[in-house]
């Protein structure tokens, strides 16, 4: 009978734990999306179209469609569908909270540590991430910043328990470039000060240049044995390679210029330039030297007081129109990456236009990332990676209904929307009786 009694408890307490389980999980199966305005990005619009998912794929796109035994059926009629969209430039996963620094694992100390791989500090568990998915960003790259040469970023879809989970296919090693000039009206170092500063660096990031390209040939030579193990030039040989990219942060356009040379002077085959603030001063070189760039944030403010005010808006468009191209980025660390749409929409309204807009934060950046097989556009055979809206992304009152991750359908529940259900409808304060 005691043995009973104590059965019963355990499965009222299993009961409990479930009943009170911390969020809703996603869902994995076989889905029809029907009757939805179809936005491939790659192969037109099409209306009135059918999208099955099955297997974490799209397995089938158009109108027509058969619907498989058993799947789950959404309809979409008077809705959009679209293929998740793609932040190129962040730190989500890597950073929490702003003002402690136990939750900010995106800068580390030394100045050249290509070794720091920034999916091994994701946090899986970030409150920010359910934030930013159900705006319809689906994936993000996390990057690593502050040193001259930072670790190496990693390409992240948000849904996943751990981070190779989450892993999207891509990694490149994060440089800096040095500034040559003043960093704002607050540096009063002088001419000589910034020269010596800047040949300082230089210097630097040559001599672990240099480094690493020996490193290579005795690794090549000796097909590493016998070699002595080192990390930093480890970590930077498939780059020496080019099996890897470098990622350029530069946003002066004598910065951009510099570091345009000095990836010529190098011979570096894959090169991926971000920021680029000022980039359209010196489109035309970046287009000369074939060299994509991840822009942004698009938001911002000029980065000179006697530019025009729409400068950061307009810059994404210049530079595509100069033959550049071009993917979009906030470079947020927090839960404002959920904004990437309304960067896309200043810079469509400023110049780049609706659909290269849109492009930028899909297809683009998964062509940049060498992911274009998987991600970026609404294809058969893709990653079943896309979002249901009742209206256009890029405007703030589109509301997203469903997002789906490699297939799977990711609850829309955030630490925003559990407060706003919360103190909606909140009853009056406790009585004083």
């Amino acid at each position: 009978m005691k043995r009973i009694l104590y059965f019963i408890l355990i499965l009222v307490c299993a009961g409990m734990f479930s009943v009170q389980a911390q969020s809703p999980k996603a869902i994995d199966g076989t889905f029809a999306l029907t009757n939805a305005t179809i936005e491939t990005v790659t192969k037109g619009v099409i209306q009135n179209g059918t999208v099955i998912i099955s297997k974490g794929k799209i397995a089938a796109v158009g109108t027509n469609i058969p619907i498989p035994a058993g799947a789950e059926v959404i309809d979409c009629k008077g809705q959009w569908i679209y293929p998740g969209m793609i932040d190129s430039n962040t730190q989500l996963g890597l950073s929490e909270v702003a003002s402690d620094q136990r939750t900010r694992d995106f800068e580390e100390v030394g100045d050249i540590i290509p070794q720091v791989r920034a999916i091994t500090a994701v946090n899986p568990n970030s409150a920010l991430i359910p934030v930013t998915r159900i705006s319809g960003v689906t994936t993000v790259i996390a990057s690593p910043r502050g040193s001259l040469i930072s670790g190496t970023a990693a390409l992240i879809d948000l849904h996943g328990y751990t981070p190779d989970q989450m892993f999207a296919g891509f990694e490149g090693v994060v440089m800096t470039f040095p500034d040559a000039g003043r960093r704002g009206f607050f540096d009063r170092r002088t001419d000589e000060e910034l020269k010596k500063d800047y040949d300082k660096k230089l210097n630097k990031l040559n001599e672990a240049w240099d480094k690493a390209v020996q490193y290579h040939k005795i690794d090549s030579a000796s097909k590493s044995k016998g070699i002595t193990y080192y990390p930093e030039m480890q970590a930077l040989l498939p780059v020496v390679r080019g099996e890897r990219a470098l990622l350029i942060q530069a946003n002066a356009a004598k910065d951009i210029l510099n570091a345009l040379k000095w990836v010529k002077d190098k011979k570096i085959k894959k090169v991926i330039l971000t920021g680029v603030a000022e980039g359209w001063r010196v489109a035309d070189e970046i287009a000369k030297a074939n060299i994509p760039v991840l822009a942004g944030p698009v938001l911002d403010l000029p980065s000179r007081d006697y530019d025009r005010y729409d400068k950061a808006y307009a810059n994404p468009g210049l530079m595509k129109k100069a033959g550049v191209k071009v993917a979009l980025c906030t470079q947020e660390d927090r839960g404002n990456v959920r904004n990437l749409p309304y960067h896309a929409a200043f810079a469509a309204a400023y110049g780049m236009g609706r659909e290269e807009a849109l492009k930028s934060v899909t297809i683009v950046p998964a062509e940049i990332f060498g992911v274009a097989d998987r991600m970026g556009s609404i294809e058969v055979g893709k990653n079943a990676t896309l979002f249901i809206c009742d209206g256009d992304p890029f405007e703030t009152k589109t509301n997203i209904k469903q997002v789906f991750i490699d297939g799977w359908k990711i609850p829309m529940v955030s630490r925003q929307t559990e407060l706003y259900d919360e103190f909606l409808k909140r009853e009056p304060g406790l009585s004083k009786n």
